[in-house]
C-alpha cells in the first residue's frame, strides 16, 4: 500500500510560512506559498521529490512549542538530540520560528531593537525600496559560488541586499563564501529582516563558531577538515591520494564545504541546516567526513565513479556525487553522528594548531625557490594593529619597567611580539585596560567585577624583581560560576587558545600542548583557567603556572602539564607590584 501524495490542503497544514513554489515533475502539481520570495518553477533544475504521507499514524514529531521550552531551561543537549532524530518535511512551518530561535540563542551583541535592519538598509541605499538594478556585492562574497537554491528574482535581490547590509555592519568581515549561500537557505523560511538578525547572530557568536570570517581562517577550516579526515577516513584519504597524489589532495579539501552547499539536494541541506543553527560548524565536518565515506564505497562498486573517469577532476567529481548521493536525509545525518572521537576538544586542538601553523609559516621551497606561505594576508601586521599596540604601549602602567630597563625600540618590538602571538581575529580589536591594581585597588572582588564578562583578556604581571609575564585568557572569568548537568561548578574552564608568555627578562611563548600533539593527552592537559572567591589559577597539572592570592599581593609560579612551561620567574614564588587586564573592544 502506497503512501497518499500531498495535496494543497494537506500542504498547507505543513507550510503555511514557507516562502517557495516548488514542482513535482510527476503530479504536475504547484505547492504555492503566499510570499515575494516564491521559488520559480523556471529555476527548477533538480527534481524535488514529492513528501508523502504515510498511511495510518503519523510520526511523533516534537513541535516549536516543546522545543522552546527545553531552550528556555537551558536544556541544550535534550535540544540537541531532537534536532538530530526529528526528520521534519522540507514544508514544515515549525522552521519559520525554529530556525530565528536557534540563531537568537548565539546572538552576542544586545537584542537589536524593532526596525533596526531597516534603518541600516535606508543608511546603505537610501531608501528601503528593493532596487530593480542588481546591486554590487560586497568584498567578501564568492561571486563564483552565490547559489540561490531556485530564490526568484526579487528574492535574490532581496539576498544581496542582505550581505550588503551586514558589510555595513560588520566591516570586519573580509572573506565569508558561505554567507551568501546560507542567506538564500534563510530566506526560504522566514522574512527578509528575520534573515538578517540570524545571520548577524551566527556571524557574532563567540561560544561556537558557524561562519569563517577571513582568508586565513577559511583556509585553516578546509586544513582542518582534511586533518580530521586523515584520521577518521583513512581508507578513503589513502585512496584519494593514490587517485591524486602531492597537492591535488589539498585541492580536493579546499572545495569541501561545496560538497554540501552545491552538491547535496535541498532536502539533504534543509535538515543539516536544523542542526547546525544549533551546533555550529562541527555539524559539517561530519558531514563531510561521511561524503568521503560514501564516495569511496561507490567509487568501489559503482562503474559511474570509475577511478579512470574521475582522477583528473575528482573534486567536481564529489560534488557531482553529492547532487546523487544514495541515502535519505535522515540516514546522512545518522551516519554523520555516529563517528567516534570526533569531540568539540578534539577539533579545536586541530583548529588552533593549523592556525598557528599558517601565521608562522615562512618555508622556503627548495625545489622552486619561491617562499611558501598562507594565501590569506590575514596574519600580516596592519596599520591598525601598529595603532592598537600603539594605544596599549601608552596604557601600560608596566611600561615604566620598560622605559627603565631598555630603550623605548626595544619596548615596542616587544609589544609588536606579544600581538603577533594574538590570535589573528583579535588582533583587528582595540585593546582596553579594564583593571590595574595601580588604579582599582588590590582585591579579588574587585578584579572580577571589572574583567569577567569580558572575553578574551590579555592578564600582565610585573613582579617586585621586575620580572614580566602572563598569560592570555580565551574564556571569561565569569564561566568559574557556570554549574554541569549535576548542578556542581566546573574546576577548569577555558581552551586550547589559552598561553602563557614571558617579556622579560625572557622572551617566550609557551601554548597549550594539545596543539603539538597528535593524540589526548588527557585531563591533566586542559587545566587552562580556574578561579574562586579565594585564588585565581592558570594552567594545571603537576602544578600551576600562575597562581594568585585573594588579594592579588603574593603568587607562585610552576612547570605545569597544560603548558609544558618552566617556572615564569627563578625564584617560583613572587610579589605582584602590579597586574593589568586588557580586553579587545568588539571582540
Amino acid at each position: 500500500m502506497v503512501g497518499k501524495v500531498l495535496t494543497i490542503r494537506d500542504l498547507e497544514q505543513f507550510s503555511s510560512r514557507r516562502s517557495s513554489v516548488y514542482v513535482d515533475p510527476e503530479c504536475d502539481k504547484f505547492f504555492e506559498l503566499p510570499n515575494f520570495m516564491a521559488v520559480s518553477s523556471n529555476d527548477l533544475t533538480t527534481k524535488c521529490q514529492c513528501w508523502q504521507l504515510s498511511p495510518g499514524k503519523e510520526p511523533a514529531l516534537r513541535t516549536f512549542t516543546e522545543i522552546k521550552q527545553l531552550l528556555d531551561q537551558g536544556k541544550k543537549r535534550e535540544v540537541k538530540n531532537i534536532l538530530r532524530e526529528n526528520s521534519w518535511p522540507i514544508n514544515s512551518p515549525i522552521r519559520s520560528q525554529l530556525w530565528p530561535t536557534l540563531c537568537a540563542q548565539h546572538q552576542s551583541k544586545p537584542q537589536m531593537v524593532d526596525g533596526f535592519y531597516w534603518e541600516m538598509v535606508h543608511q546603505v541605499f537610501g531608501t528601503t525600496e528593493l532596487s530593480e538594478k542588481p546591486i554590487m556585492l560586497p568584498a567578501f562574497v564568492d561571486a563564483a559560488h552565490c547559489l540561490p537554491y531556485h530564490l526568484t528574482r526579487t528574492g535574490r535581490s532581496v539576498a544581496d541586499r542582505i550581505v550588503n547590509v551586514l558589510a555595513y555592519d560588520c566591516p570586519d568581515i573580509t572573506y565569508s563564501p558561505v554567507l551568501y549561500p546560507i542567506t538564500s537557505i534563510l530566506l526560504h523560511f522566514m522574512s527578509e529582516e528575520e534573515a538578517y538578525h540570524c545571520l548577524a547572530a551566527l556571524v557574532g557568536s563567540k561560544e561556537k563558531v558557524f561562519i569563517n570570517q577571513t582568508k586565513l581562517l577559511h583556509e585553516v577550516t578546509w586544513k582542518t577538515v582534511m586533518q580530521i579526515a586523515k584520521k577518521h577516513q583513512k581508507s578513503s584519504v589513502s585512496y584519494f591520494q593514490r587517485l591524486c597524489p602531492g597537492v591535488k589532495l589539498e585541492r580536493v579539501f579546499m572545495d569541501w564545504c561545496w560538497w554540501i552547499l552545491a552538491g547535496l539536494p535541498f532536502q539533504h541541506l534543509v535538515r543539516i541546516m536544523d542542526c547546525y543553527f544549533h551546533e555550529g560548524i562541527k555539524v559539517l565536518y561530519r558531514i563531510a567526513l561521511v561524503i568521503i565515506n560514501l564516495f569511496h564505497k561507490e567509487c568501489q562498486s559503482n562503474n559511474e565513479w570509475n577511478p579512470d573517469n574521475i582522477k583528473n577532476d575528482i573534486a567536481n567529481a564529489l560534488i557531482k556525487f553529492c547532487k546523487k548521493i544514495p541515502v535519505s536525509p535522515a540516514k546522512l545525518l545518522h551516519a554523520a553522528f555516529s563517528i567516534r572521537g570526533l569531540s568539540s576538544t578534539y577539533i579545536s586542538r586541530i583548529f588552533i594548531k593549523t592556525e598557528m601553523l599558517l601565521k608562522s609559516r615562512s618555508v622556503l621551497n627548495s625545489g622552486n625557490k619561491q617562499l611558501v606561505k598562507s594565501r590569506s594576508s590575514d596574519n600580516l601586521p596592519t596599520s591598525q594593529s601598529q595603532v592598537n599596540i600603539q594605544m596599549m604601549s601608552h596604557t601600560l602602567t608596566i611600561r615604566e619597567l620598560f622605559y627603565r630597563v631598555m630603550h623605548t625600540e626595544t619596548c615596542r618590538n616587544m609589544l609588536f611580539t606579544l600581538w603577533s602571538w594574538l590570535p589573528v581575529r583579535i588582533t583587528m580589536y582595540q585593546p582596553v585596560l579594564l583593571y590595574t591594581t595601580e588604579e582599582h585597588g588590590c582585591s579579588l572582588t574587585t578584579f572580577y567585577v571589572r574583567v569577567e564578562q569580558h572575553e578574551p583578556t590579555l592578564m600582565m604581571i610585573k613582579t617586585c624583581n621586575n620580572e614580566v609575564f602572563g598569560a592570555y585568557c580565551s574564556s571569561r572569568w565569569f564561566e568559574r560560576n557556570i554549574k554541569d548537568d549535576k548542578g556542581q561548578r566546573q574546576a577548569y574552564f577555558g581552551t586550547g587558545e589559552t598561553f602563557l608568555f614571558s617579556l622579560y627578562p625572557e622572551r617566550a611563548k609557551y601554548p597549550w600542548v594539545g596543539i603539538a600533539a597528535d593524540k589526548d593527552l588527557g585531563h591533566s592537559s586542559e587545566l587552562f583557567m580556574a578561579a574562586d572567591a579565594k585564588m585565581i589559577t592558570i594552567g594545571g597539572g603537576e602544578g600551576q603556572a600562575i597562581w594568585m592570592d585573594e588579594n592579588i599581593r603574593f603568587g607562585k609560579t610552576d612547570s605545569c602539564k597544560t603548558f609544558n612551561n618552566p617556572p615564569l620567574c627563578p625564584s617560583g614564588d613572587f610579589e605582584i607590584r602590579v597586574l593589568e587586564v586588557y580586553g579587545f573592544v568588539g571582540a
